[in-house]
């Protein structure tokens, strides 16, 4: 019997999520539940691990280009994310107003949350933002000192986090993701909010896609693929981003079908985890079309040079997010506040906004993620030689 693919498994459980929510008692989704928060755990754990054992042989085997390499990362990346908040802005000025009724209620009816039967902590060696510096730190030492010894230990230490992330969490997966969808449906989180703005979340979904369309056809464009192609190829990580709503958790994902698109080795294990930390425009658009949303229901300042300041702004704070779901309309709240004078009920309102469609903006970011590492390839194609 053929095997199953992660995609039509991905989807499967995305569907028996929501059908069987209805229904089940809450002490069977609780079960679930219990699962998910033990799951999470362990992937939290596993994130640092992962960064480290990607990144680190993936600099030290590019060689000194990689100094270049991360700038130029880190240059695409944040461009591309200014970029996205910019349309965001730029589309909300000329449609919300027309949209958003004056007599629009704040409130925001809050969803009952299910507890696990039982919580396993499982603290991280590292923060991401440590994992991520250390991998930079000691990727660019064995490339400029040229350390066999340790360019060896970290290549078998990759071989082992590739290993586990094939045997213990592609597998699990699909499991995870229905257990996600099970308890949002069975709490109504996943449709409460959604009712209230329906219209502006329409064009926020509307916003991802066209995301996702520059992105790639800029990427097919320059690596001269089709660039439809490439998009389809990055559904499996759109999918378990999805669910998942973790740019970070989608790392195995996302780095798979990103080889499949012909990046390198190399290039594939040295952005996709970079850029699940760096690169947030599916993030920036959502909260940007949030915060102007409120900035018009409430009367509040909304000009270009405000907005620019602020998405400015948000773009650096956001940078340590990604590991955490909702966890960039956490890192928000400073900008909320100090740039467009949020007061703690509308930084509420943007949070629960936020989170009702948090796992869109993270697909965004994560599928993106492919189209930059399609476009860094090709313009390192020929000038980054991967010694063995």
């Amino acid at each position: 019997m053929k095997k199953i693919g992660l995609l039509p498994r991905i989807i499967i459980a995305i569907v028996l999520g929501v059908l069987i929510g209805n229904v089940l008692p809450e002490g069977w989704v609780r079960v679930f539940v219990t699962f998910n928060y033990v799951f999470s755990q362990f992937l939290g754990f596993l994130i640092p691990l992962i960064i480290i054992g990607l990144v680190t042989p993936a600099i030290a085997d590019i060689g000194r280009t990689a100094g270049r390499l991360l700038l130029l990362t880190v240059g695409l990346a944040y461009a591309d994310t200014i970029v996205a908040g910019l349309l965001a802005f730029a589309t909300g000025s000329m449609l919300f107003p027309q949209l958003i009724d004056a007599e629009a209620s704040m409130a925001v009816e809050k969803a009952e949350t299910l507890q696990p039967y039982f919580q396993l902590q499982i603290p991280a060696i590292l923060d991401v933002m440590a994992a991520l510096v250390s991998s930079f730190v000691i990727g660019i030492g064995i490339a400029y000192t040229d350390s066999p010894t340790l360019k060896k230990g970290f290549s078998e230490f990759r071989k082992i986090i590739e290993k586990t992330i094939q045997v213990a969490i592609i597998p699990l997966l699909p499991l995870y993701i229905f257990g996600i969808f099970l308890g949002m449906t069975f709490t109504g989180e996943a449709y409460h909010i959604m009712v209230v703005f329906a219209k502006i979340i329409c064009i926020i979904f509307v916003l991802h896609i066209v995301i996702l369309l520059y992105e790639f056809l800029i990427a097919g464009g320059l690596a001269r693929k089709n660039p439809l192609r490439l998009l389809k190829n990055m559904m499996p990580a759109y999918l378990t981003a999805l669910g998942t709503s973790s740019s970070a958790a989608t790392i195995p994902v996302t780095l798979e079908q990103t080889k499949k698109n012909g990046v390198s080795d190399a290039i594939a294990s040295f952005c996709v985890p970079l850029c699940a930390t760096i690169h947030i425009s599916g993030s920036m658009m959502k909260i940007t079309c949030c915060a102007l949303t409120v900035c018009l229901i409430s009367g509040l300042p909304h000009d270009l040079p405000l907005f620019l300041h602020f998405i400015l702004l948000l773009g650096v704070c956001m940078v340590a997010a990604p590991g955490v779901p909702g966890g960039a309309a956490m890192a928000a709240l400073g900008p909320l506040a100090g740039v467009l004078g949020f007061n703690p009920d509308a930084q509420a309102l943007i949070i629960a906004l936020y989170i009702a469609m948090d796992s869109f903006g993270t697909a965004c970011n994560v599928t993106g993620d492919g189209a930059l590492a399609v476009i860094i390839d090709k313009i390192h194609k020929g000038k980054v030689a991967v010694s063995s």
